[in-house]
């Protein structure tokens, strides 16, 4: 765009020194047309299209969390008219199983080091806006987390379906540390999701 706006400057330059004032006045007029209509495609580059206009509502993470799953959340009940809940709930473990598979290993690809150090550090830093947590032991060999608010839990237990959010939340723990680097194990015997007063979540490194 500079290097176009220079031989335009170049060109009106010459113009003005050389063509007569008649032809001048032809030439401007031409060169006027001609930047208007490419500020008028650079203005309509620019347009946002209605799709990508912001939201003018806020929301709060709570709000946004819920909106996101308030739709599944029925989705997945009418599955369980249909199918029962038992059926249903292992086809969501299984979707969650290839899911978090899925993300562990990407999510080990884009590491700085596929370290321990490295899995545990996102949550000892990490999701201030998501959950309310506390570190009660971090070495070199194990990182116990104690979550006392989630917002997953928060979303789908107001939903009344906290089973739906275990199976599909919580179960993904296990294989996302696996995946990541299948030394770390995650144990686990308590969630909010499941009604206990904490998640306790606890990575061991096997390495």
């Amino acid at each position: 765009m500079e290097d176009m706006q220079r031989i335009d400057s170049g060109r009106r330059h010459f113009l003005t020194c050389v063509i007569p004032a008649y032809a001048l006045t032809c030439f401007g007029a031409k060169s006027l047309m001609a930047r208007t209509l490419q500020e008028k495609k650079q203005d309509a580059a620019k347009a946002v299209h209605p799709f990508d206009t912001p939201l003018a509502r806020n929301l709060t993470y709570r709000q946004l969390n819920a909106s996101q799953y308030r739709e599944y959340i029925e989705l997945v009940k009418e599955l369980e008219k249909e199918w029962g809940r038992e059926r249903t709930i292992e086809f969501l473990k299984k979707i969650t199983t290839v899911k978090m598979t899925m993300y562990g290993k990407s999510q080990a690809e884009r590491a700085p080091e596929n370290s321990f150090e490295m899995y545990v550090r996102q949550f000892r830093e990490g999701y201030e806006n998501m959950l309310t947590k506390e570190v009660v032991k971090d070495t070199d060999t194990v990182f116990e987390l104690r979550v006392t608010e989630c917002i997953w839990a928060d979303t789908f237990l107001r939903a009344d379906a906290g089973h739906i959010g275990y199976a599909a939340v919580c179960w993904g723990d296990y294989a996302w540390a696996e995946s990541f680097n299948d030394k770390i194990v995650m144990v686990r015997d308590k969630t909010l999701m499941q009604g206990h007063d904490c998640c306790n979540h606890r990575y061991l490194w096997k390495g």
